[in-house]
């Protein structure tokens, strides 16, 4: 790591004087920060929080629970990315149904679901889109293209989840104290860098967005307490090789004409205004919420214990919780963030004896 991003991190910190919390939204920058020491570099008074930017842990038991119905139909086929299938539900999981017989598949992307829905025509293929602004464009480029070619077998359950209302919800909420944020590499590739000017202008906060190395983080750090220290808010971005001001334009257009936005719920916090991506009208055929409108468990899961919710809201550390270690590990999650190789209680226990803090 370039020693003189410390060197101002140093300095910064201790010209500050006071303690510092800067909150990473993306389950990439939290697996960096711990995988390379980098939180036990840092000055004592200057804090990362790893907030709800792993897209598989805020995902709630709801969406489990309806692709898990979906999946218990005979004519089904449920395509995933791999990390959802031990994410519980209220009662089972992806993997219990699939050890039960259910024709569940991992994919690497949604067009290889929409390959398997023309190899399988008297299947109903549903991919279940999990993701962030990130992933969203390729889903949605799936649906037109399912459209365009009649593959009217071609099913998504959508979860899709836009991080800027995110954001302002956990800023609304005022449980946790933050000092400013760190923005997603990925997904500010796709919107740009101006969906985050809010956050300046209405909450007096800090942002940067940042690349995924330990050395863009440093230099992201580095950046947010300069402008702490000089009493700015801007939106600022060192992640200039992958992102603009503007963004993917194209993405946008896709993700306009597929999706629109929508109320969503998210685990940790709640029912959040516009932060979801429903499918349109024009392409219902595809939704399967329409097609097959499958139904979750009336009654919610009882995981007391679990803290994942605090953790996506960056309120609690995951050694906080009483089941860290014990009773929820990678091998036995209780909780989603034990569960993805993005959440903050999966990073915790990897690489928390490294020195993470």
């Amino acid at each position: 790591m370039p020693i003189h991003h410390l060197e101002a991190i140093q300095k910064l910190a201790e010209r500050m004087g006071r303690p510092v919390r800067l909150m990473e939204v993306c389950g990439t920058h939290t697996m960096t920060a711990f995988r390379s020491g980098l939180r036990s570099l840092l000055p004592k008074n200057v804090a990362l929080l790893s907030g709800p930017g792993c897209p598989v842990c805020v995902t709630p038991d709801d969406f489990v629970d309806r692709a898990i119905a979906i999946a218990r139909r005979p004519d089904a086929m449920i395509t995933t990315f791999g990390d959802l299938l031990r994410v519980p539900g209220t009662e089972s999981s992806l993997e219990r149904e699939r050890a039960r017989g259910a024709d569940i598949r991992v994919v690497y992307s949604a067009l290889d679901a929409l390959a398997l829905a023309a190899k399988h025509p008297d299947r109903k293929v549903v991919f279940l889109g999990v993701g962030f602004e990130t992933t969203a464009p390729t889903v949605a480029w799936s649906i037109r293209k399912a459209a365009k070619d009649g593959v009217g077998n071609f099913l998504v359950l959508s979860a899709h989840r836009t991080m800027p209302p995110a954001m302002a919800a956990l800023l609304r909420g005022g449980e946790v104290a933050i000092d400013g944020f760190m923005c997603p590499g990925h997904v500010s590739a796709i919107i740009g860098t101006r969906p985050y000017a809010f956050i300046c202008r209405d909450y007096s906060l800090p942002c940067v967005v940042a690349g995924f190395e330990a050395d863009d983080m440093l230099a992201a750090i580095e950046m947010l307490l300069k402008q702490l220290a000089e009493g700015r808010a801007q939106v600022e971005n060192q992640y200039t090789r992958g992102v603009s001001a503007d963004g993917n334009v194209e993405a946008q257009a896709i993700l306009a004409e597929v999706f629109e936005s929508c109320d969503a719920e998210w685990r940790g916090l709640g029912m959040i205004p516009l932060s979801g991506l429903g499918i349109r009208d024009a392409y219902r055929e595809h939704d399967s919420q329409a097609v097959l409108a499958p139904k979750a468990c009336a009654r919610p899961a009882k995981r007391p214990a679990c803290l994942c919710g605090d953790v996506l809201r960056g309120a609690k550390l995951p050694t906080a919780c009483t089941l860290f270690r014990t009773a929820c590990t990678p091998e036995t999650p209780v909780g989603a963030c034990m569960v993805s190789s993005e959440g903050a209680c999966a990073a915790y226990y990897r690489y928390g004896r490294m020195g993470g803090r």
